[in-house]
This record gives C-alpha cells, structure tokens and sequence, in this order.
C-alpha cells in the first residue's frame, strides 16, 4: 500500500523542474522561490541571473520581497542581467545614457530647424515687404521701418514659436550679404 501512495504522490506531483533548478541541476521542490518567476521553457531567463547575480543572491532578494512585487523585481533582474551580459562595465546605465545623447541632439537640431524656419519666415515676410515697395505700394509710407509692423506682413504665423533662445539662435546665424539678393 505504501509502494502505492508514493507512486502517485510522485506520479501527480511530477513535473518538469524550473528553469533554475534544471540549471543549477538540483531537485525543485514544491516550495522552490524560482519556480513561479522562472518556467522550464524558458532557461535564457535565468542563466543570464544567474551568471549576473548568482542564484543564492536571488533567492535570498525573492525571499525578502512580499510576493506581490517579486514579478517586478524578476523582470528587473533579467533586464539588468541582460544589460550587463551585453556590457558587462555599464549595463543599463550605458543604454540610459546612450538614449539621454540621443535626445539630447535631437533637441538640439530640433531648435536649429525651429530657429532656420523663424529665420526663413522673416526674411520672407522682409522681402514680400519690399517686393511690395517696389510696385509702389498703397501705403505712402511703404519704406519706413514702421510699415514693417503691419500684421499682414510681420507677424509670424501662430504656429511658429518665438522665443528669445530662438531669436537669439536666429541673431546668431550668418547673415546673407545684400548682394546676393540684390545685383543692382
């Protein structure tokens, strides 16, 4: 009778072991801390962890942690783990920062493009102004500096931006000579 309760208790209860155990080649038993985080399909999981960590050093951080947020330090753990296998000096602060650079110029040639197109618009709206001057506009006053105010022709559109690091980017752009516009 007892051949025949221990057949079933290991019939029933067989398994396959979690990926930790079947790495580090020990029973899982019923209680395993791994065994919830780390299914046997996947074995990449934890051997990354493992390598990184060591599975003692785990155990005892899972054992630590109530078991409602062992799920979210797990996946931290095998991202990081995945990080440092990829570079062991740095891990997920070289991507950090790779991707901080990346912004960074790209906010940077955002504000260049920003700046060109406020450039762009006013040079467009100084020559539309003088374009207008030459054809004898209806305004008596069409070369005077205070005909350049009127909302027709120097206000910039509402979707550009003006602002003063702009303008100053704007300012600070090399200008175009005279002559390259005006051959006469």
């Amino acid at each position: 009778m007892r051949d025949v309760v221990v057949a079933v208790a290991v019939g029933g209860g067989a398994s396959a072991p979690c990926a930790a155990c079947k790495l580090l080649r020990r029973r899982c038993a019923a209680g395993c801390v791994f065994a919830p985080y780390f299914p046997p399909g996947e074995p990449h999981k934890f051997a990354n962890v493992h390598k990184v960590f060591g599975a003692s050093n785990v155990s005892k951080l899972l054992q630590e942690i109530p078991v409602q947020h062992r799920g979210d330090a797990v996946s931290s753990l095998v991202y990081e783990a995945n990080a440092r296998v990829r570079d062991p000096v740095y891990g997920c602060v070289g991507a950090i920062s790779s991707l901080q650079q990346q912004v960074e110029t790209l906010q940077a040639q955002l504000a260049l493009a920003q700046a060109e197109m406020v450039r762009l618009n006013m040079s467009n709206a100084y020559f539309a102004h003088q374009l207008k001057a030459a054809r004898g506009g209806s305004n008596s006053s069409a070369g005077s500096p205070s005909s350049m105010s009127s909302p027709k022709t120097a206000e910039p559109e509402a979707h550009y931006k003006t602002t003063p690091e702009l303008l100053d980017m704007v300012v600070d752009q090399p200008s175009m000579d005279d002559a390259q516009f005006w051959p006469y």
